[in-house]
């Protein structure tokens, strides 16, 4: 009995390394860039929420996309300085979440499209 009871937990395991279980390094970010830019910024979920016209839930989808946005690699440029700038606007975002005083203009201020483009976004 504990024999068989052996064998099927190694079976188990070989099962698990042999077809993938998956792994937190494998998983892919929830959206790509070109998604979040568009939820994010092209449909206005920015432009509402830094405009105090959003509801609690449109902060939380905000950093939920900049969080993984931040996941992504940059298509272009250093990984620090991608680490960096996706960095602020999370960081932001859940200062807007968390109701901190000041937060909406600490948005806007991470959110510079046109430096964050001019590294990262190819041509």
């Amino acid at each position: 009995m504990r024999l068989s009871m052996q064998a099927t937990v190694l079976a188990a395991l070989c099962f698990a390394f042999l077809f993938g279980v998956s792994r937190a390094d494998d998983a892919k970010p929830e959206y790509t860039i070109k998604q979040v830019m568009k939820m994010a910024h092209k449909d206005g979920l920015l432009k509402k929420v830094t405009g105090g016209d959003g509801s609690e839930a449109d902060a939380e989808k905000l950093l939920a996309l900049y969080k993984a946005m931040a996941e992504n690699e940059p298509p272009k440029g250093s990984q620090a300085d991608w680490n960096k700038k996706t960095g602020a606007l999370v960081e932001a975002a859940q200062e807007v979440v968390d109701g901190k005083d000041g937060s909406l203009a600490a948005l806007k201020k991470a959110a510079n499209c046109a430096a964050c483009h001019k590294a990262h976004k190819p041509s």
